[in-house]
């Protein structure tokens, strides 16, 4: 395997002369891990070190899925990723652990599959938060219905899904019949990344795509209907059909982060109706004139739907506001730094002149 059969092309190559021109080569990472990277280059598979990324900031630390600029070495496992080509899209969510910063879950994917369980009572609130996700990434979100033989009522699940997903195409499936996977495989392309939570079939999902079991599989306990993290890490896996398979673990939680164009397409029926409404600020509460209240007392949008839409809201701005008071508590720690170093200079030449 090389960088072609993962994605490289010649638009990537005339964007990445001036690597080369420093003796470096491009790289795409399958897996990342806390300092190393499996990467796929022109020759292979290598296994290169990462180096420390000029600031903290987790979105320059190597992502599965990142094409990088590689600086080769004879010595087997001493090659180094030197730089982070610039992502075309990614997949970020709100850190788990609860701090201001993103996690990229996944980079430079074409298309985002949301992949819920028939098996399991259908939960709109979560796939909601998945689709922000997935607009924001730039990549092309696709809902793929899994277990359709475990459904009692498959028509009407999909219409409730289809309800939480306006503009994305919503796919039925079941690996043990077969059923919907022809229709999946054509409506994929790129680079495919699986996303869920533990025990929704995404491992299943993608070993019928790749045509073998190369993923680890699970039972759903049947105490809480729940999976278990059979995926540990996230891996770039070359697809039969074009293309390459990302697949993740199981999400626990779905934290949102600077999804404001992915909440807008999320909830488009209700920005749309929102042009409608008499003030322009309208909060959609109880203002006079709001077209989108008009909407749920008719009964044309779910009360649930728009208490969705109001509180991811609320999170994506509180997540905002602590990630600029971050900022600034980081502007203010550097210039604090600047003039200690300002007032030692200027003390040090004063001391000279002394002498």
């Amino acid at each position: 395997m090389t960088v072609a059969d993962f994605g490289w092309d010649t638009n990537l190559e005339k964007s990445f002369a001036g690597h080369r021109a420093h003796g470096l080569v491009p790289a795409r990472v399958v897996r990342a891990e806390r300092g190393h990277c499996d990467v796929v280059a022109e020759t292979g598979p290598v296994r290169a070190a990462a180096s420390p990324p000029s600031t903290a900031a987790e979105s320059l630390t190597p992502c599965t899925g990142d094409w990088v600029a590689l600086r080769p070495s004879t010595r087997i496992d001493a090659a180094t990723i030197v730089e982070i080509v610039p992502r075309r899209t990614a997949v970020v969510r709100a850190s788990a652990a609860g701090t201001s910063r993103g996690q990229v879950l996944a980079a430079n994917v074409d298309t985002v599959v949301v992949v819920v369980s028939l098996a399991d009572p259908i939960k709109p609130g979560r796939i909601e938060r998945i689709l922000a996700l997935a607009w924001e990434s730039g990549g092309t979100p696709v809902v793929v219905l899994t277990k359709a033989d475990r459904c009692a009522d498959v028509p009407q699940a999909l219409d409730e899904v289809s309800g939480v997903a306006p503009g994305v195409q919503v796919l039925v499936t079941s690996a043990t019949t077969g059923e919907g996977m022809d229709t999946v495989v054509g409506a994929l392309s790129g680079t495919v990344v699986l996303l869920g939570p533990s025990g929704v079939g995404k491992s299943t999902l993608g070993n019928c795509l790749l045509g073998e079991n190369r993923l680890a599989t699970g039972a759903v306990r049947s105490s809480d209907g729940k999976g278990r993290h059979t995926t540990a890490w996230r891996e770039l896996l070359p697809l039969p059909t074009g293309g390459v398979l990302l697949d993740t673990p199981g999400l626990r939680g779905v934290g949102v982060l600077g999804v404001d164009e992915g909440l807008d397409q999320t909830f488009s029926e209700i920005v749309e109706l929102a042009g409608d409404c008499r003030f322009t600020d309208c909060a959609h509460t109880v203002e006079p004139g709001c077209a989108v209240l008009t909407a749920v007392d008719s009964g044309e949008i779910p009360q649930r739907r728009l208490d969705s839409y109001r509180r991811l809201l609320r999170e994506n701005a509180y997540v905002a506001s602590r990630s600029d008071a971050r900022l600034r508590a980081e502007r203010e720690r550097h210039n604090k730094k600047e003039i200690a170093r300002m007032r030692r200079a200027i003390k040090q030449r004063s001391g000279n002149r002394h002498r």
